[in-house]
């Protein structure tokens, strides 16, 4: 593929990302068997907020994805990368529709969550390709107990956040073995601390914001 031509599907990616537009390849757990919205003004409200904290970690994985593809070294680890990304996708169109069922919105944020996470995509993947996977592997583990959280504290009622998050969770367990298998680096203590606190800073503004 030419550098044009990759360089507008990444800027279309982009677009989508930060105002909305994404197409999911597949259906959306949860969408058939369960009514759209049996909550109450207060559940509903809190499944909103965990579910634009979601929707803005799906962005910043594009954003990363989107970033470490385009300085990897390798043609598999770029595949590699496309593949996760393409179900990440999935993902980020799924929190958008049931965020719209909800009532409520996407962050007002998101263009400065993908800038920073693109960013942070760029430096991890220059730093070579067994760091930007290393990279992928821990956000995909940190990602993981995040999901794990939201299925402990969404409204029991919810049962169609409920099937996208575990959904979502059990994706980014396999995206996280795929970096390793591929040969990932376990990262340093230290930056994986990093990383814990600017997403819990990301979490606690998305839920509002």
């Amino acid at each position: 593929m030419a550098f044009v031509d990759r360089l507008i599907m990444e800027f279309d990616t982009a677009l989508r990302s930060m105002v909305g537009g994404a197409h999911a390849h597949r259906p959306m757990p949860g969408s058939n068997g369960y009514p759209v919205d049996q909550l109450d003004t207060a559940d509903r409200e809190h499944a909103a907020g965990l579910m634009r904290v979601n929707h803005v970690g799906e962005v910043c994985a594009q954003a990363l994805y989107q970033a470490q593809k385009l300085v990897a070294r390798k043609g598999e680890i770029q595949q590699m990368l496309s593949d996760s990304a393409q179900e990440e996708m999935d993902h980020l169109a799924w929190c958008e529709i049931r965020l719209k069922e909800l009532g409520s919105h996407t962050s007002y944020l998101n263009p400065i969550w993908y800038a920073g996470s693109f960013a942070i995509g760029i430096m991890a993947g220059l730093a070579g390709d067994k760091w930007s996977l290393g990279f992928v592997a821990e956000t995909e583990k940190q990602v993981e107990h995040h999901l794990e959280s939201h299925l402990h504290n969404l409204p029991q009622q919810d049962h169609r956040s409920r099937a996208i998050v575990d959904q979502m969770r059990e994706d980014e367990i396999e995206h996280g073995r795929a970096a390793i298998s591929a040969g990932g680096e376990p990262l340093p203590e230290p930056i994986k601390k990093i990383m814990q606190a600017v997403s819990t800073l990301m979490t606690k503004t998305a839920y509002r914001i």
